[in-house]
């Protein structure tokens, strides 16, 4: 069976690594302060991680149910709650990189405690890591230096706040090279929104409304291998409309035909399209067209 170790603070953390506390919420680490093989092992963290592997190695991590290979430069976040790891099978290997650690405890009552939700990429799969340039590497070590200098020299009263300023900073950069990433990336990208398209008109063909109802984000999200977060930022960059009104309006589009084209009745549509109850249905078409499904058939 494959053993997970709870990681549920600072300290924990420190002390798989044979390090001594610096201060009991946070926590910056340079692969070159440990000297010693570390034995592999899948973690289950309380606190938010952040990796970054700044060279190729055979360092490969576990997460979730997916493997994946570091690549130069690569920045991977976890959030509370998520396992990361590979297995413990006796192997060990030999810490490379930056590592940066704090609990939520840090956040409390501070700015980036009000909006880190808001930083949707603690959320993706490690294969959509953000992968930095020789620049952005650059920034974001100095921004690891300086939560790493506050920590060495902040013992009063405003270090907490301080340091937390410092993390937004350095997750507020990751923002920009994650909104690069997707610009670079962005014919890898029309091919998801293409297979998203085709994804969708499918399912309308098909029985799955009946047996789904109607398609959800996550389930697309699924289907083309992405985590919901990725999928439903990605959408927003390409088409500039959420994930959920980009769905929304296919179904709505669907909706449109039939009433146009078929002799279904209002029920047999609300049916056809994956809603329970046919209500549901002439509520959704209403707000999002401003006509019931009766007054657009007779419009039409």
């Amino acid at each position: 069976m494959d053993k997970i170790v709870n990681i549920a603070t600072v300290s924990d953390y420190n002390a798989y690594w044979g390090l001594k506390d610096r201060h009991p919420l946070v926590n910056v680490l340079e692969g070159s302060q440990i000297t010693h093989p570390i034995p592999n092992c899948r973690k289950n963290f309380g606190m938010y991680v952040i990796f970054l592997k700044d060279v190729k190695c055979a360092d490969y991590l576990k997460y979730g149910r997916k493997e994946y290979d570091y690549q130069e430069n690569t920045l991977v976040f976890v959030s509370p709650g998520q396992i990361l790891g590979y297995p413990a099978d006796g192997s060990t290997y030999q810490a490379k990189g930056w590592c940066l650690y704090f609990s939520p405890e840090l956040l409390r009552g501070t700015q980036l405690g009000r909006h880190i939700k808001d930083y949707t990429f603690f959320s993706y799969d490690v294969s959509e890591a953000l992968h930095l340039s020789l620049q952005e590497r650059e920034t974001i070590i100095d921004c690891l230096r300086k939560i790493d200098d506050e920590i060495n020299n902040g013992k009063d009263r405003h270090s907490n706040t301080i340091i937390a300023s410092a993390i937004e900073l350095f997750l507020n950069y990751c923002t920009r090279f994650y909104d690069r990433q997707f610009i670079t990336r962005k014919k890898a990208n029309k091919d998801i929104l293409t297979r998203f398209e085709e994804l969708l008109d499918n399912y309308f063909t098909s029985d799955k409304p009946q047996h789904l109802g109607t398609p959800t984000v996550a389930w697309c999200a699924d289907q083309l291998h992405l985590s919901a977060n990725y999928f439903g930022d990605l959408i927003k960059k390409e088409t500039g409309k959420s994930a959920q009104e980009y769905v929304q309006q296919k179904t709505m589009d669907t909706a449109k035909t039939l009433l146009s084209d078929s002799d279904k009745t209002i029920s047999e549509i609300a049916y056809y399209l994956g809603y329970q109850y046919p209500q549901y249905f002439s509520r959704a078409f209403k707000k999002w067209t401003g006509m019931t499904p009766n007054e657009y058939r007779v419009k039409e």
